[in-house]
This record gives C-alpha cells, structure tokens and sequence, in this order.
C-alpha cells in the first residue's frame, strides 16, 4: 500500500499538469460541442503558436533567474520591421531576418542592462517594453502596414493538413527542450537560476550564460513577430499588447518556478495549451470579455502562489534531510567515542 502511494505521488507530481490538460480537454468538450470542431482546433493551435514560441523564450530565462517583460512590444517592432522589408524587397528569407536581427539586438540591450549594469531584469525590461512599442510607432507613424502579400504565407498557410505556424512551434519546442536537456547551456541555466553564487564559484560564466539565453529568447520572439504580422495580414505596431503576459502565465502554469532553477519544455508546452483552451472555451460560452480578463489575473495570481508554496515544501524538505543527516552523522559519533 506504502509502494502504490508513493507511485502515485511520484506520478501525482511528475505528470500532473499533463493530466490536468485531459482533463480540461475533455471538459471543454462537453461543455461545447464546437470545440472538438476541426476549424477550432486549427485555429486554437494557429493562435497558440505565436504566445508559446514566447513562452519557451520566457522559460529559458525564468530558469536563469531572469525575465522579459519586453517581449510583446519587441514582438510588434520586429514584425513590423519584417513587414517593411519584405514590402522593399519582396524576399520572405529577408524579412524573417530583419524581424530575428531586430529582436536580438533589443535582447541584447536587455542583458546589457542586466548583466553589465547591474539592473533588474524586471526594471530594464520594463523600460524596453516602452522603448519598443515607442520606435514601432515612430516608424510607423502610428500608421498600420497593409498589403502584405505573399508575407501572409507563413501565418497563414499550411504544409498539406498542417499549419506553418505549427511546424514552427514544434521545431522551437523541440529545439528548447534539446537545450535544457542535452547541452551543458542548458544545465548552466538551471544552475545560474538555482544558486547564482554557487554557479560562479563552480566555474560558471554566468554573463555568458545569461547573454546566451537573452539571444535565443531574441530569436524566439523575433520569429513570433514575423508568425503574429504574417497571421493577421499587416503590420500593426500596437499590435500583441500583453503577449508578454500570457507567455509568463503558460510558463508558470507548466511548472517553471519563478524563483528560477525549474522548468521543462513539455511543461511550458502544456501550460500554453491549458491557458489556449480556457481562452476558446471561454469565447465560445460567451463569457463577458471584462470576466475574462478576472479569470486570467485570478489564474496568474494561483499560478505563483502555487509556485511559492512548493518551494518552501521543497526548502522545508531539504531542511529536513539534512537535518536528519546531521543527526545520524553525531549518532554514529556518540556511538565510536562509546566504544
């Protein structure tokens, strides 16, 4: 009976947010029957593409101890750049380019700020979410870029029954779960996030990590700014206001702790899928939008409290053990020196 409970709690802990996605699948199901509808299911992954390719960004650098509360803004001024090039040269390869380049150098701001200046992630990305969406609308004079063209394939279009954008999640899902799994960056990031200090004294380039992670999430939202402007057909600079925020909450939702040094792949994947399908169901029932918005905040708000509860279980268990260690360890001292 002890064996089949602590198998369970094993299960319980490791698979539960993938249970929890059944489970509110299935809910959603029964709830309304135009859920399981093909048209909704392709437009649920074809919305979701854009916020997860954010919030494998956002979990690479939670699990460093970091943050991007840029990435909405960023999004709209790389997609835009990417509109305006293609619209010059008409070469899709350019525009995906401009759009990374653009991202990446805003990242790099960032972690200039952050690893070289000593600012919070929380404070400099807060100041590039201003910047940001401050130079789209310059470029643009506030002016939306119409006209698209063929840019609207990689949005809009499909391989056979599949959608581009979700060849491109699944190749940014894979990609970021080879890096925390199989790459000594990716054991970096849980050590920086876990014990910053200890990373250091261990031999950790820990500037280098960061700057690392702040590339690959500039690549990540780059991308999703050519996926999100290709998608809706323009180039909208005050377009993916709050992106940022749901990308965070898919992140924390999937068990990426915020106080850094945890999280998966398959559990960001999970968590975006979960906040996806309560958005849908929600739009479906014809819940008020105001209410919506209540039931985000409230699943943010559970989401972290959640998060902090578990890590002091884990800091108390830890505590525990060594603890229990150290008395074992003077047991067997008091037990020599009676001998």
């Amino acid at each position: 009976m002890e064996f089949v409970t602590s198998s369970w709690n094993t299960l319980k802990k490791k698979y539960s947010i993938y249970m929890i996605l059944m489970a509110l699948f299935i809910i959603c199901s029964i709830a309304n029957p135009n859920f399981l509808s093909v048209n909704n299911l392709t437009n649920i992954s074809r919305q979701l593409a854009v916020t997860t390719i954010l919030a494998f960004g956002q979990t690479l650098l939670i699990i460093s101890g970091m943050l991007d509360l840029s990435a909405g803004s960023v999004l709209a001024l790389s997609g835009v750049f990417a509109v305006s090039a293609y619209k010059a040269t008409g070469s899709l390869l350019i525009a995906v380019l401009v759009g990374i380049l653009t991202a990446v150098l805003c990242s790099l701001i960032n972690v200039a700020m952050i690893s070289n200046f000593k600012a919070p992630p929380f404070i400099a990305t807060l100041a590039m979410l201003t910047m940001a969406r401050g130079v789209a609308l310059l470029f643009t004079k506030g002016q939306n870029i119409l006209q698209l063209g063929d840019f609207v394939v990689l949005g809009q279009g499909s391989v056979g029954i599949i959608p581009i954008p979700i060849l491109f999640l699944v190749a940014i899902a894979i990609l970021t779960w080879y890096i925390l799994n199989h790459t000594r960056f990716g054991r970096s990031l849980y050590a920086v996030g876990g014990n910053e200090e200890a990373s250091v004294a261990s031999g950790i380039n820990v500037h280098k990590v960061k700057y690392k992670a702040f590339i690959i999430n500039g690549i990540f939202v780059g991308l999703a700014g050519v996926l999100f402007m290709s998608r809706v057909n323009a180039g909208l600079p005050n377009g993916a206001v709050n992106y940022e925020f749901t990308a965070l909450t898919a992140a924390i939702i999937g068990g990426t702790s915020f106080s850094g040094g945890m999280g998966t792949a398959g559990g960001t994947l999970a968590g975006a899928f979960i906040v996806g399908f309560l958005d849908n169901i929600m739009n479906l029932t014809g819940i008020d939008s105001y209410i919506q918005q209540i039931i985000r905040g409230a699943i943010i708000a559970f989401a972290v409290i959640y998060d902090i509860r578990s890590k002091n279980r884990r800091t108390k268990s830890m505590l525990g053990r060594i603890e229990e260690k150290g008395t074992d360890k003077k047991a067997g001292i008091l037990d020599k020196a009676n001998n």
